[in-house]
């Protein structure tokens, strides 16, 4: 594990002219050329742990062969006819054979797309000669069900005097392509996503790898913000093209503009924090045809470095709003899950062994965690047609908490977890 990303990077297959490797690139202009030129620029790597979907259902199915030799499996799962074909697979059946019923499932994220409890639970009836429940124990659920990727991502951004960017390079290894396009303005631009031999088993999580990707990007552009003395939200928006068309990356700068704005309305972002110890964090992004800005209050608590969360406002803007209360439940619920991956959630291993498989030691958010207030605010555009809302409202909020940690202690954090032991800031807590 503390050689992960190292390893990431080291077996990062080839890229460039088709390669396997290579995915999701995108370039225009000079990325140099656009350095050498910056009056501010920074260089950065942020990393992302693995973390586990965490449901409190574990995987289970019931499996039943008919005397005819047909198999009926019941399973709560995401794809059911994805296992419907991993079983005909596994028993060399005809599909008119194999019938693969979904009751009521519980929570999942994008963690039961596979099959291999249905596959298991058929194994054992056919031994058995009779019907069969398997319930994977918590252990197994959390050893070998897969995880959200970890990944490094470097950065290097550069921005004239007056605060426009003027370039920008973004290499994400392993995580994903997701939410990979920068959506500011800057000519000089290229993104890179690396695929690697990755050490654990990998696979969808809730935002995929737009939580990454924004993390890095938001964190950097807070990072360059500060270089340039200027406040993160103004060097956000002088970024935002005046345009009226999407971007050459589909966003719709019009609205990427007015959820920051909405956001920072709401959150009354230009008063002062009301403490040296409160700091105050925004972060934004597009993805999926959503759009979504996150402002943060936190307090780092003196000495011990505790984070407590006091306040999330979130704009958002997936089109026409056809049910206020269950989309507002949507947002709602991504933050409360994003607080996870954002300040404590990793998965811990060693010589091929997972050292926290039990909710006893992999800690996930509890009430006492989640902020007294969260606000969502809903921009309805009737005029456009409606976007999912289950995952881009995860993205923002990571980089937000760590721009606000920056600005309550003068502490940079790079890694998700956050953290997963409070903040390390000396016996002051200081602003940046």
């Amino acid at each position: 594990e503390t050689q992960l990303y190292d390893y990431l990077r080291q077996t990062a297959k080839p890229t460039g002219n088709g390669a396997e490797g290579r995915r999701s690139a995108e370039e225009a202009g000079n990325v140099a050329e656009g350095l050498d030129g910056a009056a501010k620029k920074i260089e950065r790597t942020y990393t992302v742990a693995y973390i586990q979907h965490a449901p409190l259902e574990p995987r289970a199915a019931v499996a039943e062969w008919a005397g005819d030799g047909k198999l009926t499996v019941w399973t709560g799962t995401q794809r059911p006819f994805a296992v419907k074909d991993e079983l005909v697979q596994a028993f060399h059946l005809p599909p008119e054979k194999v019938r693969v019923i979904v009751p009521d499932t519980g929570s999942a994220y994008g963690g039961k797309h596979t099959g291999e409890c249905a596959v298991e639970a058929a194994r054992l009836a056919k031994a058995a000669g009779k019907p069969v429940k398997l319930i994977w124990t918590r252990e197994e659920e959390f050893t070998w069900a897969y995880f959200r990727p970890a990944g490094v991502i470097d950065i290097r951004a550069g921005a004239a005097a007056d605060g426009k960017l003027v370039a920008w390079s973004h290499d994400n290894y392993n995580s994903g392509p997701s939410g990979i396009e920068i959506y500011y303005d800057v000519a000089n631009r290229r993104t890179e996503f690396h695929e690697t031999d990755y050490p654990l088993r990998q696979g969808s999580y809730r935002g995929l790898a737009a939580t990454a990707n924004h993390f890095a990007r938001e964190s950097a552009i807070d990072e360059l913000a500060h270089e340039l003395v200027m406040d993160p939200l103004e060097f956000r928006l002088k970024n935002i093209s005046s345009g009226a068309q999407p971007n050459a990356r589909g966003a719709d700068p019009a609205r990427l503009r007015a959820v920051f704005e909405a956001a920072a309305e709401k959150f009354n972002w230009h008063q002062p924090p009301a403490s040296d110890t409160i700091g105050y964090g925004i972060a934004g992004g597009f993805e999926k045809g959503g759009y979504v800005a996150c402002a943060v209050e936190l307090q780092v608590i003196k000495p011990q470095g505790e984070i407590k969360l006091r306040r999330v406002v979130e704009a958002w803007d997936c089109g026409a709003v056809v049910n206020p209360d269950g989309l507002k439940n949507q947002v709602a619920g991504a933050i409360i899950q994003g607080i996870g991956g954002a300040l404590f959630e990793a998965v811990h291993f060693e010589n091929g062994r997972i050292l926290n498989p039990h909710f006893a030691q992999y800690r996930v958010p509890r009430f006492t965690d989640a902020p007294p207030e969260i606000e969502v605010v809903l921009i309805d555009r009737n005029d456009v047609r409606p976007a999912g809302a289950g995952e881009t409202p995860l993205v923002a909020l990571a980089p937000a908490i760590a721009t606000a940690i920056f600005n309550a202690t003068g502490v940079r954090l790079r890694a998700m977890p956050l953290a997963p032991n409070g903040v390390d800031c000396g016996c002051e807590v200081k602003k940046g």
